[in-house]
């Protein structure tokens, strides 16, 4: 403390146990040291890596040595940069930064399948009833949607990107199409990528361009029937039009998705795929100012051959990872930008063979899970929590998919607490338990 501040309130008050005086002392200080307690913080973007299908935690963040041969899998542990933090020896990149994330290993759930278990790590609500393995559920709004109704968009760009699909719980709900993603479902490693509709058709000018949204203001003049503004599906419409009209005329929206300005070593550092390039493309989105980017990363529903398929994925999807994380951080954008990467669930314990099936692999298991946490204000080089010795459940700190939620929308500056309502007038909390996760904050 700066003899300043202890001026400033008064060593009377302080002696004398003033409960206002320490309180004003404590944001004083918290100020100062910029610990994330101010409120003139800046709110943080968010890319989220969603790992579609359920990745398992003992091949990933919470691998289990002395487990028996059945549950440890083939996998060994490798130290990090961090002492007493292990992670799987294919992710040998991210355990050179593990100081720049978290590990959160004990979030938990009871919903076993992909549809719940997606809409409940999606948007911080359990469904309302029982619903199917390969159902696309949508009974409340998702966290790329809040951000993009809460937060103001950069010019010309919307407020929430998808690539290259949505998840299965990744819309809107009751906020209205306005606030559905943006998808971006074409390769950005190809090399004549281009984001489909944000240039202007070949053969169609300006002026014509022009010609063509006068007219349609025109008939837009015309008496429509009466709808709730979010589900009026004309308006939605409109919605769609306006932004389509601004990513065609926005020079930032066409330099945002210029990935081939790129110098080609960063473009080889991300990893020269699918998914290395959408990760860069992240970057270059959050750069300009987007708020909330999801990349949808499908194939981690192992039932079978799980050995041999991370033995081939994990290297690369540990190269990406890392890359991301250490190019925001030495960009200076790392702090207010999350990396996150997760999915439904985890695996079980056991490794199994399903029926028909000639190489081991594992099944859904929602009573752990893993999750990887980057940046936004968060200090690196910790793991929150802990599963028991085989890996079957979070056992210390167990945290709830709220809280997980919460945290994030805490760093987007948003109130997990808020009371949203419905076109109908129905109350609905944004989060029902809108307690953050401590270590995060």
């Amino acid at each position: 403390m700066q003899r300043r501040t202890y001026l400033k309130l008064g060593l009377a008050g302080l002696a004398g146990g003033s409960f206002l005086d320490l309180l004003a002392l404590r944001k004083a200080n918290a100020e100062q040291a910029g610990d994330g307690s101010s409120s003139k913080k800046k709110p943080s973007n968010c890319i989220l890596i969603w790992m579609d299908g359920g990745p398992t935690h003992f091949e990933t963040f919470d691998p289990k040595p002395d487990a028996p041969s059945e549950i440890r899998g083939d996998f060994q542990p490798i130290s990090t940069n961090v002492p007493g933090i292990h992670i799987c020896e294919h992710l040998p990149k991210l355990a050179a930064i593990a100081d720049k994330y978290s590990i959160i290993r004990s979030v938990c759930h009871n919903q076993g399948n992909h549809g719940a278990g997606n809409h409940y790590m999606m948007t911080g609500a359990p469904p309302r009833i029982p619903v199917g393995c390969g159902a696309f559920v949508s009974f409340h709004p998702s966290l790329g949607s809040v951000a993009a109704y809460e937060r103001e968009a950069p010019h010309g760009l919307p407020g929430y990107f998808t690539m290259p699909s949505m998840s299965r719980s990744g819309g809107p709900n009751f906020l209205g199409a306005k606030y559905a993603p943006f998808i971006i479902n074409n390769d950005p490693n190809n090399k004549n990528f281009r984001v489909r509709d944000v240039e202007l058709p070949v053969g169609l000018d300006q002026e014509r361009f022009t010609s063509r949204r006068d007219l349609r203001k025109t008939v837009d003049r015309m008496s429509r029937f009466e709808f709730a503004e979010s589900i009026d599906p004309v308006s939605a419409y409109d919605d769609n039009y306006a932004q389509g009209y601004d990513l065609v005329q926005t020079p930032e929206a066409q330099r945002a998705f210029d990935i081939g300005s790129e110098p080609e070593t960063t473009r080889e550092a991300y990893g020269r795929n699918a998914f290395g390039q959408r990760a860069l493309l992240a970057r270059r989105l959050v750069e300009a100012g987007v708020p909330f980017v999801t990349i949808y990363d499908g194939g981690w529903d192992h039932h079978s051959d799980l050995f041999g398929a991370l033995q081939k994925r994990l290297p690369t999807w540990d190269q990406t990872v890392a890359t991301l994380i250490n190019d925001l951080d030495q960009r200076g954008l790392l702090e207010t930008t999350m990396v996150i990467a997760l999915g439904e669930f985890g695996r079980t314990p056991k490794i199994s063979t399903l029926a028909g099936q000639t190489k081991p692999g594992r099944d859904h298991w929602a009573n752990a899970m893993s999750i990887l946490f980057a940046g936004g204000g968060s200090r690196g080089g910790q793991v929150i929590g802990a599963t028991d010795r085989q890996g079957y459940a979070a056992v210390e700190r167990v945290l709830s998919p709220e809280n997980y939620v919460s945290t994030v929308y805490r760093k987007l500056g948003i109130d997990p607490g808020k009371i949203y309502h419905t076109p109908a007038g129905r109350p609905t909390h944004l989060v029902s338990d809108a307690t953050p996760i401590s270590e995060l904050m």
